[in-house]
């Protein structure tokens, strides 16, 4: 592909590899001619591999402030929870307002960035509201204002998922065809990365500057989450860049602007079969007893197992750094052997077990937060892919957004009753409602299952199988 763009650019421009007896005009166009002539390094090239790997360095980054950032109150609970005065319902309400835009802007995200901003502009207008939001959420702690916090929040979940849109749509535009599935993968793991630098290097960060300023307290927790906003200013200097090379790309490539090939169409719910309104259900009750409860677990691993808070931390983060290298295994593992609803079924039954060994036993922590992040990167390659298999192509950015926006709905209302559960009751009666939570998702599994056989069973058939279908539809 490199070599066929740059021989038809040679072949465009013949004048400039072969310039005929007194072409020059003088020694000033000899000199342009002689610049122009040299070619051009492979990493400057936007036609050569070298090039698209260094934005794709780019395109990793451009999320990764967004995810170090989402998980700060995660890992400074104790010290918000202090400091702030809240109860515990009072802080689950940081991540509760992070849910709430996205449950509207689910549908309108890709939307922005095809018709009104562009995917260069949106990547910095998204990144850039991600600052603002940090840093209110970090002036209110140094105001000792929790609702200038919350108000942080929302403003954060308004770029948050949204920017995740356009890294995606990065993504495609540059390597469409060409290691896409890889770069997905690259993306997510660089995204639990974030996550897991955060659960480990904030508390730290917040003891060491309660030692410089002299004691604890909310000014010491508004300068930890002021530093930890850094990330996101990071992350948009790596938009602006990678929209400077977006832009570039266009102008000697003569390619299109990316888009996000998201078209939403309300109306096409109505279309909606049983199937996908029960992968619907799967997914909002399995994420609210994973999301939420990495929120609470700092915590938790510290009253029920006497951990100190480093280890309580890495124990915590486990989940995203297990799910960093398995989520590119796992996808490869369902790609090529299908059966996708017998996958979901192991990994919600490995889910129930884990948190069901964290509510009843005293055994190392460890064993059960490994399964969590085994099955929840499982669950992720083998759920989502099956709205693809049910919904024509042009109702599939309805579907997906529909989905993410019940998902974001569930999560911003469990977070309040987690933290209402866990005032009033305890971590163990949190831990059993998680449990009916995943049981909620266990039961739907198997209706989904028993709802796809008597329909000819195509979610749970192998790759052969599907092929085979595939094919007889198509002569149809």
């Amino acid at each position: 592909m490199e070599d066929d763009v740059n021989r038809a650019l040679l072949e465009a421009e013949p004048e400039l590899s072969a310039p005929g007896p007194g072409a020059g005009a003088g020694p000033e166009a000899e000199a342009e001619a002689g610049a122009r002539v040299v070619p051009q390094l492979a990493i400057c090239d936007p036609a050569h591999l070298a090039h698209r790997l260094l934005a794709l360095v780019f395109m990793c980054f451009l999320g990764f402030g967004s995810y170090f950032c989402y998980d700060n109150p995660a890992a400074l609970q104790i010290q918000i929870q202090n400091d702030m005065h809240l109860s515990t319902a009072q802080f689950m309400l940081l991540y509760s307002w992070y849910s709430w835009p996205n449950v509207i802007l689910c549908f309108f995200g890709g939307f922005l960035i095809d018709r009104v901003f562009g995917i260069r502009w949106g990547s910095i207008i998204f990144s850039f509201i991600i600052c603002i939001g940090q840093v209110v959420f970090a002036l209110g702690a140094i105001l000792n204002a929790f609702w200038l916090m919350q108000l942080g929040r929302f403003i954060f979940g308004i770029g948050g998922e949204s920017l995740a849109v356009a890294q995606n749509t990065y993504a495609v535009s540059w390597f469409k065809g060409k290691e896409l599935n890889l770069v997905f993968g690259l993306q997510l793991s660089m995204a639990r990365i974030g996550s897991t630098v955060n659960l480990n290097v904030m508390g730290w960060l917040y003891h060491r500057i309660a030692t410089l300023i002299g004691s604890p307290g909310h000014t010491t927790l508004g300068v930890t989450l002021m530093i930890g906003g850094v990330t996101c200013v990071f992350s948009l200097l790596c938009g602006l860049i990678l929209a400077f090379m977006d832009w570039r790309a266009e102008k000697i490539l003569h390619k299109e602007e990316g888009k996000t090939g998201e078209v939403i169409k309300i109306r096409d719910m109505k279309d909606f079969s049983l199937s996908l309104w029960i992968i619907f259900l799967i997914c909002v009750w399995y994420y609210v007893a994973i999301f939420p409860f990495i929120g609470l677990g700092k915590l938790f691993f510290i009253e029920k197992y006497k951990l100190s808070p480093r280890t309580a931390s890495a124990i915590n983060s486990i989940v995203y750094v297990i799910s960093a290298p398995m989520s590119p295994a796992f996808g490869f593992l369902v790609d090529k052997t299908g059966r996708n609803i017998l996958w979901v079924l192991f990994a919600v039954v490995a889910t129930l077990a884990s948190h069901a060994m964290l509510a009843f036993t005293f055994w190392n922590p460890w064993i059960a937060m490994c399964l969590l992040g085994v099955s929840y990167s499982l669950l992720a390659c083998a759920l989502w892919p099956m709205v693809a298999f049910i919904i024509p192509e042009h109702q599939l950015g309805t579907a997906y957004g529909f989905m993410q926006s019940i998902q974001n709905l569930g999560l911003a209302i469990m977070a309040i009753v987690a933290g209402e559960i866990l005032d009033h009751w305890g971590y163990l009666y949190l831990e059993i409602f998680f449990i009916a939570c995943v049981s909620v998702s266990l039961l739907s599994v198997v209706l989904l299952y028993l709802v796809d056989c008597s329909r000819g069973g195509t979610l749970n058939c192998s790759v052969k199988q599907r092929a085979d279908l595939s094919k007889s539809t198509h002569a149809e």
